[in-house]
């Protein structure tokens, strides 16, 4: 989409998306097809072309479910998302959301990234950058939280929060409202990426 400028999402699309929650069928998406095309896939690679030099390459998620080993049958997923670099970035009818982080390592990653957290200094580093990100509004997650310590770890671990993540990542997320429709929405993506730099910047020096 050479010359195009990002210009947000607008009505229609969060409509399209709406409609597909309502009615998830082949139907609906044929009927629609010129829709998501236009107003909701076009803003994305938009979007992610004008961040590439910044963030890394961007990369479109395919908009259909693998429902070979799922119980729920639906065809198309409700959220238009991408990842570009170390950061994700997701429009639905719910609004839009961006994380960045180590969501779900691999099993060698883990493990480096769990030693990090236990070692004081690095494991202090961490915890400060978590605790500014969430004074800045950011939330932080993993794709998976383990109950109780990880094996090999004291229950009463300084950082046992940190160390129940299986990977760590911060996100945010805005309801719709008409900013979105705007150029706003890539200020929204950017500061967010942006404020992530320091947590990525302590994954690629520990967990790699």
């Amino acid at each position: 989409m050479i010359g195009m400028a990002f210009r947000g999402w607008p009505i229609e699309a969060v409509e399209f998306y709406e409609g597909l929650e309502a009615d998830n069928s082949k139907v609906y998406w044929q009927e629609h097809k010129a829709v998501y095309e236009r107003q909701v896939k076009a803003p994305m690679e938009e979007l992610l072309a004008e961040l590439a030099d910044e963030f890394g390459e961007g990369r479109l998620f395919r908009p259909y479910r693998d429902v070979r080993f799922s119980a729920d049958k639906t065809p198309y997923k409700t959220t238009c998302a991408a990842t570009l670099g170390s950061g994700y970035v997701s429009f639905s009818a719910d609004g839009l959301s961006v994380g960045s982080g180590l969501y779900m390592p691999e099993p060698a990653a883990l493990t480096r990234f769990r030693a990090a957290v236990d070692a004081d200094d690095t494991g202090a580093e961490l915890a400060a950058i978590v605790a500014d990100l969430h004074r800045a509004g950011y939330q932080t997650m993993a794709h998976e939280v383990l109950k109780t310590a990880p094996r090999g770890f004291p229950k009463d671990h300084p950082r046992i929060e940190l160390l129940r993540h299986k990977g760590i990542a911060m996100m945010k997320s805005w309801p719709v409202g008409a900013w979105l429709g705007t150029r706003k929405a890539k200020d929204r993506v950017v500061t967010a990426l942006r404020a992530a730099a320091p947590l990525n910047e302590w994954l690629n020096r520990h967990v790699g």
